[in-house]
């Protein structure tokens, strides 16, 4: 599994995880999220996130 940090503040999205509180369950590919998806951290849009 893989993980995308945020370059705006630094979040790490964990695939292994997800974001269950915001409704990505865990195992959840990054690929297979939303292209809505925000930074749960500070907002920031998913193409501003970058493989770890």
């Amino acid at each position: 599994m893989e993980k995308y940090i945020c370059t705006v503040c630094g979040y790490v999205y964990d695939e292994e995880k997800g974001v269950p509180e915001e409704g990505i369950k865990p195992g959840t590919k990054w690929e297979d999220i939303p292209d809505d998806f925000v930074c749960p951290a500070c907002g920031a849009a998913k193409d501003m996130f970058e493989k770890a």
